[in-house]
């Protein structure tokens, strides 16, 4: 997957690939394709990449979600593990019903994340 996108996303924007894992079976999806994006608040992950990891969202607890047009919408979060850039982030992640997730400031500012612009790339700095 290239650093940017500009396919998808006009002006190009920061994308990359993660997994995210069912940390009770282990069970893995593959090439989530994800928005890199510092204004927003939290990781949303598509909610077709639990498909065949295992994951129960029946008990799964709801949180409110304002888009920037302020629309405001429900949504599940689930308990797994994302895999991005070789390092492993635990927790409850939201889910979306889109083609891409997204990440959030709640990962990129665990991270030292530089994205070059007029190159359209973006690399992790050693901490």
């Amino acid at each position: 997957m290239p650093d940017y996108d500009g396919t998808h996303f006009d002006p190009p924007a920061p994308v990359a690939s993660v997994n995210v894992r069912n940390p009770d079976n282990g069970a893995t999806a593959s090439g989530i394709r994800m928005l890199i994006d510092s204004g927003a608040d939290v990781t949303l992950v598509p909610r077709s990449a639990l498909v065949g990891v295992g994951i129960e969202m029946a008990s799964a607890k709801h949180y409110e979600l304002m888009g920037f047009d302020g629309t405001i919408s429900r949504t599940p979060a689930v308990r797994l593990e994302m895999i991005f850039h070789g390092r492993t982030f635990r927790g409850q992640f939201l889910l979306i019903d889109s083609d891409w997730g997204i990440v959030g400031r709640d990962v990129i500012n665990l991270l030292s994340l530089m994205l070059n612009g007029p190159k359209q790339t973006w690399e992790l700095l050693k901490l």
